[in-house]
């Protein structure tokens, strides 16, 4: 078929396939773009499921394979780590993530970069402090809730470790040099404003805000 018309069918056989919408990597199911995760501790991933499949695993004392990924966002007051603590970490940037691998029996810390997370070994000294500055640390779900703190002082913030992941993923496709870059900054600034949003302060040792 030639002429106009010929011209857009070869144009609309010609365009890339739509994206597949997501679905759950356990059943299979499709599932809308704000879906829940689940870890796998063996291959230390994050997969998405349905509702259904995420509810499977949220028994943090069972021992499974899979573990789902809470949605409790806490707020910490005043520094979480204080400039010596950022030393022994040895982190050249100002933002990292803080979580127990079950897996490796020890906390890790990340950090973003141009390559994605990096991960560095956390003294068990410079968590015992911090627990002991932040009692509601001691709640945090191995595998799957992180401290992410900020320098200077904007304190810390329990949350869900898939939500670490989603600002590392998207730090990545914006960072330029060595320290990311004004874009990078800027979204850094507004992950951090939606989070301030949706955190509640966290308990007190006593169980106060």
């Amino acid at each position: 078929m030639t002429g106009p018309l010929g011209a857009l069918r070869r144009a609309a056989q010609s365009r890339p396939p739509a994206a597949a919408a997501p679905r759950c990597e356990m059943c299979a199911v499709p599932i809308p773009a704000g879906h829940r995760h689940v870890v796998d501790l063996n291959r230390r991933a994050l997969m998405c499921s349905c509702t259904a499949c995420h509810l499977l695993f949220t028994d943090e004392h069972a021992q499974l394979r899979y573990r789902a990924v809470p949605d409790r966002y806490l707020r910490f007051t005043g520094a979480a780590l204080d400039d010596r603590s950022w030393d022994a970490l040895q982190i050249p940037v100002g933002l990292a993530f803080l979580f127990r691998n079950s897996t490796l029996d020890r906390m890790v810390a990340c950090y973003p970069g141009p390559a994605g997370a990096t991960e560095s070994e956390l003294p068990l000294s410079e968590w015992d402090g911090l627990v002991a500055r932040h009692p509601a640390l001691r709640t945090m779900r191995p595998d799957v809730e992180a401290l992410l703190v900020r320098r200077p002082d904007q304190g810390g913030y329990l949350v869900p470790v898939d939500a670490c992941y989603e600002l590392v993923g998207a730090l990545r496709t914006r960072w330029r040099g060595f320290d990311g870059g004004r874009e990078a900054h800027e979204a850094i600034d507004a992950f951090f404003t939606r989070l301030r949003a949706r955190s509640r302060p966290a308990p007190t040792e006593d169980g106060t805000p």
